[in-house]
């Protein structure tokens, strides 16, 4: 990738050898370093090869983010909460607490469907009471409805979202990696 986000650098994505010729894998991941000028490596760690070529290649090696993957249904109810579309450009969905939001999030499509990766956040003054495993356990219903398949992920050190994903039903299964080639 060379644009996006990522201009000023070429990074490392994906890679991917025949399985007839992964005997050879560190000399094909050492040409394809020398021939795209890569300078930056980013990994889903669940990518068992890239995950090794990583480790072997790369330094500066951090975990942006964790991720994960939906394992159970949840039913939660918070009385008095209000499920609503918005229109506003920052969030899809709103949880509305006595006609205030409360809580605002959505589902991003735009660069690995049939995934939906779930974003939200809760208000201030609305935190630790479920709003956040709730909408989150909307968002994936929604998300399934349409006919993708819920994720979601976060900061290594956001507890509180780590805690609130996994009351909504998903389990940590990947770190996304970075590293500088």
């Amino acid at each position: 990738m060379i644009g996006g986000p990522w201009k000023g650098t070429r990074t490392i994505f994906e890679f991917y050898v025949l399985p007839g010729c992964r005997s050879r894998v560190f000399d094909l991941f050492d040409a394809f370093l020398a021939d795209s000028q890569a300078t930056a490596i980013n990994v889903q760690s669940n990518d068992a090869i890239l995950t090794v070529m990583l480790h072997a290649f790369a330094k500066n090696i951090a975990s942006e983010s964790i991720v994960f993957a939906d394992r159970l249904t949840t039913a939660h109810q918070i009385d008095g909460a209000t499920l609503r579309q918005r229109l506003e450009p920052d969030s899809d969905w709103a949880i509305e607490m006595n006609g205030e939001v409360a809580a605002t999030g959505g589902i991003l499509y735009h660069y690995n469907r049939p995934y939906g990766d779930i974003y939200m956040e809760v208000a201030e003054a609305f935190r630790r009471r479920g709003l956040g495993s709730y909408l989150v356990q909307e968002l994936k219903r929604i998300c399934y409805e349409g006919g993708s398949i819920p994720c979601a992920r976060c900061n290594p050190q956001n507890i509180a979202s780590r805690k609130t994903l996994q009351r909504a039903g998903f389990d940590p299964c990947a770190h996304i990696l970075t590293g500088s080639l």
